[in-house]
């Protein structure tokens, strides 16, 4: 199995939904990535309606399961950077971002928390695309 589809898997990350015009944090589910070699975070960015909100990307990791021992991923566990993964309301509407994680802890977090996000909805949902499968071909449809 050299083909990438029967290597990977994705996990529903952010549900697409709108979140009302202030600064909540949005959080990911969390991802076990248990089996795989890392996994990558893909960011969609809709039509925001609040021309001077920023977002900024964080990520979590840990090793039990309801991330109690969770702790901000360090730079050398991510492919990409998290300020690359950021975006802005004003010029990043209906773009993409990704973010990799590739540390050795099994469970990962991402967060998205906005700033300056008082006059519009954020519009955002993101996929965990797991890859490097241990065992192949992965489930058709995922799990």
């Amino acid at each position: 199995m050299r083909d990438f589809m029967n290597r990977m898997d994705m996990r529903r990350a952010i549900s697409p939904a709108v979140a009302g015009t202030d600064n909540t944090a949005i959080v990911s589910q969390i991802i076990d990535t248990a089996g795989y070699e890392g996994l990558v975070f893909a960011i969609n960015v809709g039509a925001n309606t609040d021309a001077n909100a920023t977002f900024a990307v964080t990520m979590d990791h840990g090793d039990i399961a309801n991330l109690s021992d969770a702790a901000a991923v360090p730079a050398a566990s991510l492919t990409g950077t998290l300020a690359l993964a950021g975006f802005t309301a004003a010029s990043d509407d209906n773009k993409l971002r990704k973010i990799g994680y590739v540390g050795s802890k099994r469970y990962v977090r991402l967060t998205i928390t906005p700033t300056g996000n008082d006059a519009g909805n954020i519009y955002v949902d993101a996929i965990a695309l797991l890859f490097g499968a241990r065992y192949a071909p992965t489930a058709n449809p995922p799990a």
